[in-house]
């Protein structure tokens, strides 16, 4: 099955979710406005307004960083802050691009950038190699199971253009990535700056003989088949419009979150574990007999069953765990430290329920891939293994094989901040805490 989502003339090209990624100073923005300027993506008024701040700040020629940095306080520090989104077409594909932060306070905004991403181009200053922040992109990546990671090794013009050192680099990046269970990684020599293989091939690096950026981008190979994918729909709203024309409607309306469902279907609806059979499909107030991943429906099931917000409906075959007991790898965004008992919400989907971190098993170590036995918190960027036990039982599938239903975010019930990142690993049973009765707060179960 093909997911139409366009019409005219890119109608037939697919599309890739990419980002960017690497340390302060490593040149992303730049790379991104070179990508922009050089494939005739930048609309002129964009340029003029570019080159007019450029010359406020005392600069000659256009400073192509500022086509992504669009914050003022971006634009004062010289850093990117926020991650900034473009939209960008090419006669071969369509793009979705993703500038993250390259600074370490910022990384928690690459997690969110690299979260829908197919690709992630991770950047290294030729001068200065693989270091601790490049590390950590790639393991991030590697978490969030981006598929394709591109090593953008910048700013050759100022190492000469010397094939020893981008070599040097290529080799132990891929190494690291290797070990961390990245799958591919495809190395690239560039100057962001100059132009050097980001959308043209270098003329002074004859020795190499691979695709530019932009001809990486458009032919990287992109899944978009939707038959293997666990079909999932969280609820979000319960429609009941009660007219004189519908007197008995009821849909259950929500955006698909992977697969695809047809009118006809046997489902079950989770945590209650209550089957029906699809009755029939709205999308955009017309029914249809098939939808699929990303497309905002309402189903209409034939039975009166009890359905609310935060439920999923899953295929009546294909129905994942529901369970209390949570363990997932999670990368911590907070600049509050999550600990041992931590009480949190947990947000999956469109369910969010009271949880405590019961034990944090592990931290990973970044210089050598090694494990920090039960450090006991975790602090802002640390990524870890933890144990979470909710109130209420969630249907949980493993992040392998659901990057939407397997994912969740622990947020702090006093203020509504966002503390950690997870990607569910595997469940686990463990006995039941003993509950001391000086303690009834309402959070123990």
């Amino acid at each position: 099955m093909t997911t139409p989502t366009t019409t005219g003339p890119l109608a037939d090209t697919t599309l890739l979710r990419f980002a960017t990624a690497g340390s302060v100073d490593d040149g992303k923005s730049t790379l991104v406005g070179r990508l922009l300027h050089d494939s005739k993506s930048v609309l002129t008024d964009q340029l003029e307004a570019v080159a007019h701040a450029s010359r406020n700040r005392g600069q000659d020629t256009p400073d192509l960083a500022l086509l992504t940095d669009g914050l003022r306080a971006e634009r004062e520090q010289g850093i990117t802050i926020d991650v900034a989104y473009r939209y960008f077409a090419t006669p071969r594909r369509r793009f979705i691009l993703a500038d993250t932060p390259g600074h370490v306070q910022y990384t928690r905004n690459m997690v969110t950038g690299a979260s829908t991403a197919e690709l992630t181009v991770i950047l290294v200053d030729a001068r200065n190699g693989v270091v601790e922040q490049t590390r950590r992109h790639a393991a991030i990546a590697a978490l969030l199971r981006v598929p394709h990671v591109v090593l953008a090794v910048n700013k050759m013009d100022l190492v000469d253009y010397r094939e020893p050192v981008f070599a040097a680099i290529a080799e132990e990046f891929t190494a690291y990535a290797t070990e961390l269970g990245v799958p591919e990684v495809t190395a690239i020599p560039i100057s962001a700056l100059a132009g050097d293989n980001v959308v043209e091939p270098s003329a002074t690096m004859d020795w190499y003989g691979g695709p530019t950026v932009l001809e990486h981008l458009e032919t990287v190979p992109v899944s978009h088949d939707l038959s293997h994918c666990h079909a999932r729909l969280p609820v979000q709203y319960v429609i009941r419009p009660q007219t004189a024309e519908h007197p008995d409607y009821r849909g259950y309306a929500g955006q698909i979150a992977a697969g695809s469902f047809r009118v006809g279907e046997d489902v079950t609806v989770l945590p209650s574990g209550r089957s029906s059979r699809i009755a029939g499909i709205d999308l955009l107030g017309e029914p249809v007999q098939v939808a699929w991943t990303t497309q905002s429906v309402t189903l209409l099931l034939e039975d009166d069953i009890d359905i609310s917000r935060g439920d999923l409906i899953v295929p009546g075959e294909d129905a994942p765990p529901t369970t209390q007991d949570i363990e997932a790898t999670v990368c911590h965004v907070a600049d509050q430290a999550l600990t041992v008992g931590h009480r949190v919400l947990l947000k999956h989907g469109t369910r969010t329920v009271k949880a405590i971190v019961k034990d944090i098993p592990s931290r990973l170590t970044l210089d050598d891939l090694s494990l920090h036995p039960h450090p006991g918190q975790l602090v802002a960027n640390d990524i870890g293994r933890v144990k979470i036990r909710t109130a209420e039982p969630l249907p949980v599938d493993a992040y392998a094989d659901s990057r939407r239903t397997g994912s969740f975010i622990l947020i702090d019930p006093s203020d509504g901040t966002t503390l950690t990142a997870g990607m569910v690993g595997e469940s686990f049973a463990a006995p039941d805490p003993v509950k001391d009765p000086a303690d009834d707060d309402g959070w123990d179960f």
